[in-house]
């Protein structure tokens, strides 16, 4: 691939126009505000400048409600010799294409399983994708040479091909995608109107919860009504689950011994199939999950401290697998949980207790 047309210069287009433009690819940028292609230009993502002639891909990054528009009008007036769209819907797009007497064999969907909880150009960058799944969505119409273009992008952004049907894919962006992302903004919604006093008690645990409950909602409006289907599906389950939740907690509260018991079974129930398919997620890399041991040290909110303690971490030779930070409520301190291997761990907390580190047990 030598040359490159992206059209919609938000955090996902642009992204993946700094890659290939750190790549050597000639990258043209379009968007339906030319002061945003123009913002994307100035970060190095490529030229606004319009294509003297056909480009060798054109990466369409608008909307999902406005994918299959913007596909099609750039498919009519030949701008490329390939087309992909990267929508976080995948049949809904193709099988607008195809009602519109397009020939698909020049097009392919896909879709970068990365993002932000914020948008457009400035919050880009050329690293968005590495290491993360990039879906590709062929079919027996797919032209060999469009196919290898998506997966010569897909390198350039260093990110890892998955081979998916359409439909499979919007059901399953549905389940580890969509559908968590409205329970957490309903579970963040309750602290809307919270008492000041309880909100102020706020730990980790909530803040994992409601993390992506920060994205924009007119984004996640023309997500979830591109694929209002299979979110539904799986929120009425979750809706069973919360009812049958709820009883239990009910009879909890019941002065019948039997009652309680009845209802003691129906929330351990719930955990452990929580636990059940926690486990299923995968772990780094996304290879199969491991157990990994926490060492817990006491920290001050200051410069240089989180640098320190990897620092010191690399002189006893410890990998410090995933890493956490827990802020201390009105303190300048915080807890920060190092997850390592259970063999490295009491190396780890050895040695930083050797070397001055508080930790806790």
């Amino acid at each position: 691939m030598r040359t490159a047309l992206v059209i919609g210069t938000g955090l996902i287009g642009t992204s993946a126009a700094l890659a290939l433009s750190r790549r050597g690819v000639t990258v043209h940028l379009a968007d339906h505000d030319p002061e945003q292609a123009r913002t994307a230009a100035a970060l190095g993502a490529g030229t606004d400048a319009a294509p003297e002639g056909p480009v060798d891909l054109a990466i369409v990054a608008a909307p999902p409600a406005h994918v299959a528009d913007v596909l099609a009008d750039a498919m009519r007036r030949g701008v490329a010799r390939g087309y992909i769209d990267v929508a976080s819907v995948k049949g809904g797009p193709r099988r607008e294409l195809r009602e519109r007497g397009l020939d698909l064999a020049a097009y392919i969907g896909t879709h970068p399983m990365s993002g932000r909880e914020k948008s457009g150009p400035l919050a880009a960058t050329g690293d968005l994708f590495e290491g993360r799944p990039w879906v590709l969505t062929p079919t027996r119409d797919t032209d060999t040479e469009v196919l290898n273009l998506a997966l010569e992008l897909v390198s350039h952004c260093s990110a890892v091909p998955v081979v998916m049907d359409a439909d499979a894919h919007d059901r399953a962006v549905a389940l580890v995608s969509h559908m968590p992302h409205l329970v957490s903004s309903m579970v963040a919604a309750r602290l809307e109107h919270a008492e000041e006093a309880a909100v102020r008690l706020c730990g980790q645990g909530i803040r994992d919860v409601t993390r992506i409950a920060a994205s924009d909602p007119r984004m996640w409006i023309d997500i979830l009504s591109a694929n209002p289907g299979p979110v539904a599906d799986l929120l009425t389950d979750v809706a069973a689950d919360l009812e049958e939740t709820v009883r239990a907690l009910r009879a909890l509260e019941s002065s019948d011994e039997d009652k309680r018991r009845e209802g003691a079974t129906g929330i351990e129930d719930v955990l452990r199939r929580g636990n059940a398919g926690q486990v299923r997620v995968p772990g780094k890399h996304g290879s199969a999950p491991r157990v990994y041991e926490v060492v817990a040290v006491l920290i001050d909110d200051q410069p240089g401290q989180l640098a320190r303690i990897f620092a010191d971490a690399g002189r006893l030779g410890v990998n410090i697998e995933d890493v956490r930070i827990e802020h201390a409520t009105g303190q300048q301190a915080g807890l920060i949980q190092l997850m390592v291997e259970p063999k490295a761990a009491p190396v780890l907390t050895a040695g930083l207790r050797e070397r001055g580190w508080a930790i806790r047990q």
